[in-house]
């Protein structure tokens, strides 16, 4: 069975790039396009790692990991994806619960080879 890899941003050429790289690589996806969906799109999906921008409508990608930590979602692996690569930021994004931090614009073959590690999956 396929890992499960949510996808929120909301932003729709990232969105669909990300949904064609993770689903060539093998992942289901599931897509939120706001904090609010995200949540609701994690009890729904189940995710095995969520791709969470940090700048959205509704709640941003900092609140939704920190309510995720605080409502249970401990294994859940998070990857906070962002535009903002200063040092404040990406403490923050770890200090609320996120496993990893990738500063736009990234490699899509990095950022699968960093999935894949957060999962404990072999190079496919």
């Amino acid at each position: 069975m396929s890992k499960k890899v949510l996808i929120v941003d909301d932003e729709p050429n990232i969105v669909t790039s990300l949904e064609f790289v993770m689903r060539r690589s093998g992942y289901e996806t599931a897509v939120a396009r706001d904090g609010e969906e995200a949540l609701a799109e994690v009890e729904r999906f189940r995710p095995d790692l969520v791709l969470l921008d940090a700048m959205m409508p509704h709640r941003d990608g900092y609140e939704v990991c920190q309510t995720l930590r605080a409502t249970g979602w401990t294994d859940l692996k998070i990857v906070m994806l962002t535009a903002k690569g200063r040092e404040a930021e990406r403490t923050k994004g770890l200090a609320v619960g996120a496993d990893s931090y990738v500063v736009k614009p990234f490699s899509t073959r990095e950022l699968v080879a960093h999935v894949q590690e957060l999962l404990g999956e072999d190079d496919a």
